[in-house]
Parts: C-alpha cells; sequence; structure tokens
C-alpha cells in the first residue's frame, strides 16, 4: 500500500468513527440558522431601540421618556369602534394610545386631537401607525367626537390592566400620557402630560426612520 492510499485509508477511518462529531456539527450548523433568522425577523426593530439606548450622541435626546420593554398585546377586551380586541391584533404597526374615560374631557380631547395630527405629518409613513384610545369604564364616547377621528380605533380594557401595564409617574396618571407601542407589542414610550406635538412628531420620525418594520 502507498503512502498515499494509507493517508486516504486512514482518512476514511476516522470520518467513519466520529459520527457524533457530524452530528454536532449538523446541529451546531442549525443553531446558527435559527440565529440568523431571528436576527432577519427582529433586526429592524432592534435597530430602532439601539438608535435610542445606545446611539445617541451629545445634544441630541428623545423627547418622550424610554419606558422598561414589556409585551401589552393582552391589553384590551371589547372593540367599541373598529373590530380590534386587544393591541396584539396590531402587531406590525407602530400604535399610538391614548387613555381616557368615555367622559371625555379637554385633555382628553386635546391628545386626540394631537395623534392625530401627528399621524398625519408623518405623510407616507402614516399607514405604519396606528391610534387607539383605551377606554377603562363602561360608557360610550360621544358620536360627534370619534366623527373627528377617522381611523382612530376605540377598545374598552379593565382599568386594572391598564394600569398595571401602563406606568404612570408619581405626578400623573395614565390618562395624562401619549404611549408609543412598538410593532412587536411592546411598551416603549410615555410622552409627557401636556405634550408638545411637534417634538412627538420628531420621536416618530426617529423611530420611523430606524425601523424597517411596522
Amino acid at each position: 500500500m502507498t503512502g498515499r492510499d494509507r493517508q486516504v485509508t486512514e482518512s476514511t477511518v476516522l470520518r467513519k468513527s466520529a459520527p457524533g462529531e457530524r452530528v454536532g456539527e449538523r446541529r451546531a450548523r442549525g443553531r446558527l440558522k435559527l440565529l440568523a433568522l431571528f436576527l432577519l425577523l427582529t433586526s429592524p426593530i432592534a435597530a430602532s431601540y439601539y438608535t435610542y439606548y445606545v446611539l445617541r450622541p451629545e445634544g441630541r435626546t428623545n423627547y418622550g421618556a424610554l419606558v422598561e420593554q414589556r409585551p401589552v398585546d393582552s391589553l384590551g377586551g371589547v372593540p367599541v369602534v373598529g373590530d380590534v380586541r386587544t393591541l396584539g391584533e396590531l402587531r406590525g404597526r407602530w400604535v399610538m394610545l391614548v387613555v381616557a374615560p368615555s367622559e371625555c374631557d379637554e385633555g382628553c380631547k386635546r391628545r386626540l386631537y394631537h395623534v392625530r395630527q401627528v399621524r398625519l405629518t408623518a405623510g407616507k409613513e402614516r399607514d405604519r401607525v396606528e391610534r387607539v384610545w383605551l377606554l377603562p369604564d363602561d360608557g360610550t364616547p360621544d358620536s360627534s367626537l370619534l366623527a373627528e377621528h377617522e381611523g382612530l380605533l376605540v377598545i374598552r380594557a379593565p382599568a386594572q390592566a391598564i394600569a398595571t401595564n401602563l406606568p404612570a409617574t408619581e405626578t400623573s396618571s395614565v390618562s395624562d400620557h401619549i404611549w408609543l407601542i412598538d410593532p412587536l407589542g411592546h411598551l416603549m414610550m410615555r410622552f409627557p402630560r401636556d405634550a408638545d406635538p411637534s417634538r412627538i412628531k420628531k420621536d416618530l420620525a426617529k423611530v420611523l426612520r430606524a425601523s424597517g418594520i411596522g
């Protein structure tokens, strides 16, 4: 047997004697494929968070307060305007959320007006944004008010669930704020009481640019 034949034989024996290695390699390749798929699906939304949490250069800050990321898919219950029951059904879209009782006071009307106008100023990107009014009571909003907000989704939700999932500040209530929810159904941002709509617009524009989905 020549030296070359001996090398080929030894190589063949080694390959046949290590099935565990081949299984391990296949598993490793499988994990890498799953990881690549996960990154492909989530990287656009991850980019928007990375932009806010890591790449915020000096002098450039967001207006809205970044809040602890938490899933809020389950918030909702009964559709009042539209056929959407929970926020989870809006996955894939950015959601601007207002919480207010059915007896909408001046602050409530102002916030509804602001989210409507901010969405409109997004131009061709506005179809990536939904507007939702969460009702914590059993009442029905005034029909003339609803007529001013075409496309607004109104969903009745338990007051306790709203308070648990949407963290207000020590000096404010849940209904004082406008909330931003990302396309994966996670709470992202809380805008201050009596928020400046022009500054909300800038924050929304940033996340829409940073995210390729929603």
